[in-house]
């Protein structure tokens, strides 16, 4: 029986706290269908222990477009030092391990315009801790505050002003503050 990675699920869990209102109809979920399991897919059923380690989101996270954009960036830094992150594609880009996580050009055949796909590797498969991402958590990434540097590769966007980075909850355009003391802006 197919079953999705702790790692997919976590993730999964702290982006329904995150954004309750999201929408979570097709293209969202996990498990491959017929075109899917034509061909090598992360969204098949590992065929030794029928996990799944691929989880499509879609990018209607809030009526502000940027924080799709921003979340994608988000994973993208995380996915240095988090080794739970195969891949992300978001798009027309995906950032892997070949190129450090810099965004490249996507050549696939769906562009994943509307979802943002996240592949896990193995040690998502019985990893379920938190995933430590500013949007999900209020926190620097993974604890750290991560400078504009070069070596971090382009910052992809739809075009709006944001703070991905930062500690912020919010993209720049964003109306919506988070409740905490703590978050910049809310003092």
């Amino acid at each position: 029986m197919a079953k999705l990675c702790k790692a997919g699920v976590q993730l999964r869990e702290q982006i329904d706290d995150a954004f309750p209102n999201r929408i979570r109809v097709a293209p969202e979920g996990w498990l491959g269908d017929a075109r899917h399991a034509a061909r090598r897919s992360d969204h098949n059923p590992d065929a030794a222990s029928g996990i799944v380690r691929a989880y499509d989101f879609n990018a209607d996270f809030t009526p502000n477009r940027q924080t799709a954009y921003d979340f994608a960036d988000q994973l993208r830094l995380l996915a240095r030092v988090d080794k739970r992150i195969s891949y992300i594609i978001f798009d027309g880009k995906i950032a892997s391990y070949k190129r450090n996580y810099k965004w490249r050009k996507y050549t696939g055949i769906n562009p994943h315009k509307n979802h943002i796909h996240v592949s896990f590797t193995a040690k998502g498969d019985f990893d379920g801790s938190m995933f430590r991402t500013p949007l999900l958590t209020g926190e620097p990434i993974n604890g750290k505050l991560k400078g504009r540097k070069r070596k971090l590769g382009k910052v992809i966007s739809s075009g709006s002003v944001s703070n991905i980075l930062g500690s912020g909850l919010e993209s720049a355009n964003d109306t919506n503050k988070c409740c905490c003391s703590r978050c910049p802006g809310n003092n």
